[in-house]
């Protein structure tokens, strides 16, 4: 039976970076189940539709045909929505709150869930997101729920996009804002909404730094083994 590890969290909490490295540690694939989601913002956006119309966004669904790769040279996992790699747009500021709207629509959940399972039945991986080890997998055999305070996330998205040359005018409050109402929306959505797992392993990251989070997760990991 694969190794399948669950680790969920809010926004900002180290997830995919965390993921990434405990996956190439470990030797598994890593899956990104946000970036599915963000895929998915970005096609609803350039239709000119408002993520958050169910109406106007299930029509949609059926014309995605999404394929998960991995580039050959550096192993990142690619988004291909109907032939083409969306990846390079996905990370824009603007997609992230609307991948928080459209996955609060059932039949996104439902369609993007049906893939990552059947991945997951695949091989060993590590899958991140917000409802991985109390919906997507609810049989992993490792959970785990990364967090940090608000303020300290804000900041890691305030210097990642600063960073990148990404802020498009946007200040630290500005994102510190948009932290709390993707939490809020986050986890008050009527379907898998983001809580802990009653059986996953809580971690705050707010005060460690990566190798030190990387190593709590392995040592995690390895009673799995």
């Amino acid at each position: 039976m694969p190794l399948n590890i669950a680790i969920d969290g809010p926004s900002g909490a180290g997830k995919s970076t965390l993921s990434k490295k405990l996956a190439a540690k470990l030797g598994i694939v890593y899956l990104d189940t946000g970036a599915m989601y963000r895929g998915i913002a970005y096609y609803v956006l350039e239709k000119s539709v408002d993520p958050a119309e169910a109406g106007l966004v299930l029509p949609l669904l059926n014309g995605i045909d999404m394929n998960i790769g991995y580039d050959s040279s550096d192993g990142v996992q690619q988004i291909i929505i109907n032939g083409k790699n969306v990846t390079p747009f996905i990370r824009e500021h603007r997609i992230s709150f609307a991948a928080s709207t459209v996955s609060k629509i059932p039949e996104v959940r439902l369609k993007l869930v049906e893939l990552q399972r059947m991945i997951a039945s695949r091989c060993d991986c590590v899958l991140d997101g917000r409802d991985i080890g109390t919906y997507v997998l609810p049989f992993a055999a490792v959970k785990i729920y990364l967090d940090a305070r608000p303020e300290v996330r804000a900041k890691r998205r305030y210097d990642e996009l600063k960073a990148a040359d990404r802020l498009d005018g946007m200040s630290y409050s500005d994102i510190l804002n948009d932290v709390n109402k993707r939490d809020y929306q986050d986890m008050h959505r009527d379907f898998a909404p983001l809580k802990v797992a009653d059986d996953a392993v809580y971690v705050d990251t707010s005060d460690m730094n990566v190798d030190e989070v990387l190593s709590k997760l392995s040592e995690i990991a390895s009673k799995c083994r």
